[in-house]
């Protein structure tokens, strides 16, 4: 029986592993110390800094920011992930040490405002004329060392993740063809070998190959390069396939803005796109003092 693709979706972070994180973060930026936050704040002065955004924007942030600081500061979360801020807004009131707030608003404000970017870009390829239960997808084109928090952007933006990782779904490429030999041989192999029965998708690029495929019983198919008019006769082929209404099937590579409306009307269940990631420029933030 086929198993239905479902990723696992990044819709929460863990306060713990945020802190991780930032800690690693700031290991780069102070190895040895802020040296003119030191030299210039030298008492334990506690103010109060306003993010504020400089942009209209989908905003990311809400369950990260108050952690990116050192616990000797409080945050006040002004706004809700996923809402829409105009120019000028409070995105959120740290109060703490000068010192503190100083060295961490960097930082802060870069992973902020990549996050939002991401969110912001992923809305406006949602809000296109597509199927109801159409699905944006990310891919693992992400930053290194933020895949996870870009792919909680996505989710914020309204869009879907796809595998966060190499461990978490067996996804048969057009390389792992070739080396193994034969669409056949790589889905025997991946069969053989998979311990946690996790549900098998194959890209292909031809008619051919989906045929080869559907022989082997496969869960889901990626289906690369294709125009809409060949996504279209391949989504055809799968539907009156035996059991072909629970194949997972979406469409990768060169879609775009332009494109999108153009494929998810084709009956696939959604677009894997890296341009909601790879493309999104960062939003401009700033850290006023009160």
């Amino acid at each position: 029986m086929k198993k239905r693709i479902e990723y696992e979706q990044i819709t929460f972070l863990e306060p713990a592993w945020i802190r991780e994180q930032i800690a690693h973060f700031m290991e780069e930026d102070i190895p040895d110390g802020d040296l003119t936050t030191e030299a210039i704040i030298t008492e334990f002065k506690p103010i109060i800094a306003n993010m504020v955004t400089m942009g209209k924007f989908v905003f990311c942030g809400e369950s990260i920011i108050p952690f990116c600081f050192p616990e000797s500061c409080s945050v006040q979360s002004k706004t809700h992930d996923g809402d829409l801020v105009n120019t000028g807004q409070s995105l959120a009131k740290i109060m703490g040490p000068a010192g503190h707030i100083l060295t961490f608003e960097r930082v802060t404000l870069n992973l902020i405002q990549r996050l939002c970017g991401i969110s912001t870009e992923t809305q406006k390829y949602c809000e296109l004329d597509l199927p109801d239960n159409f699905k944006v997808m990310d891919t693992r084109k992400t930053t290194p060392g933020l895949r996870k928090f870009e792919k909680y952007a996505v989710s914020t933006g309204g869009g879907w993740n796809h595998r966060l990782d190499l461990s978490s779904a067996i996804l048969i490429k057009d390389n792992h063809i070739q080396a193994a030999g034969s669409v056949k041989a790589a889905i025997d192999q991946s069969r053989e070998k998979n311990r946690k029965n996790l549900p098998i998708e194959l890209e292909v690029d031809t008619l051919d190959q989906l045929q080869e495929g559907l022989a082997m019983d496969i869960d889901g198919f990626l289906l690369d390069n294709m125009s809409p008019e060949m996504v279209k006769k391949a989504v055809s082929i799968i539907r009156n396939s035996p059991d072909g209404e629970s194949i997972f099937v979406e469409a990768s590579g060169g879609i775009n803005y332009e494109s999108l409306e153009s494929y998810a009307w084709t009956g696939i269940d959604g677009v894997s796109m890296s341009a909601i990631t790879v493309q999104a420029s960062p939003v401009d933030i700033k850290l006023e003092f009160e």
